[in-house]
């Protein structure tokens, strides 16, 4: 069994009239992520993670940002088609482990709901996802509220 790690890492900057969503989950925040999609930093790093290990290059390759095909796309729509990409290589995912750095709004109460969403779009046990989510202890520019980043890992296998 061939057996590989992947790491993924991405931030998005945080302004008014932007939706706030994490792992599919839409969350009620005063500000929400900039970006071309829906902005959900915490599906995309997943998708790097995901693509790093399978040696596929990285979520901008395959859904670039200047494509209208992607504008405003729902995130999850993103890691189910690299699920497909890696099953059409051969990969099976092993597990995900996902590292949200974010002030607020705390996430405590919504990463249930992430995991569950994380899981069916991969379709891997949910005990095979781990969501977690620190402060930076009010520095950088997480700290003072302007981004959100989020670091993830994941296990693949090819049997």
């Amino acid at each position: 069994m061939k057996i590989r790690i992947g790491q993924g890492y991405d931030v998005h900057q945080l302004a008014s009239g932007r939706p706030f969503v994490l792992g599919g989950v839409k969350i009620e925040h005063p500000v929400g992520m900039v970006a071309h999609s829906d902005g959900d930093v915490l599906l995309h790093s997943i998708c790097d993670a995901l693509l790093g290990a399978a040696g596929l290059r990285d979520i901008g390759y395959h859904f670039p940002d200047n494509s209208d095909e992607f504008k405003n796309i729902d995130s999850r729509i993103l890691l189910r088609k690299t699920r497909e990409l890696l099953v059409s290589k051969g990969w099976e995912i092993g597990n995900i482990d996902a590292t949200i750095c974010l002030q607020r709004p705390k996430l405590l109460p919504h990463i249930p709901q992430m995991c569950t969403n994380i899981a069916d779009d991969l379709q891997i046990n949910i005990e095979d996802v781990s969501v977690k989510a620190t402060t930076t202890e009010r520095l950088g520019f997480v700290g003072r509220e302007e981004g959100v980043a989020v670091f993830a890992v994941a296990l693949i296998q090819k049997k």
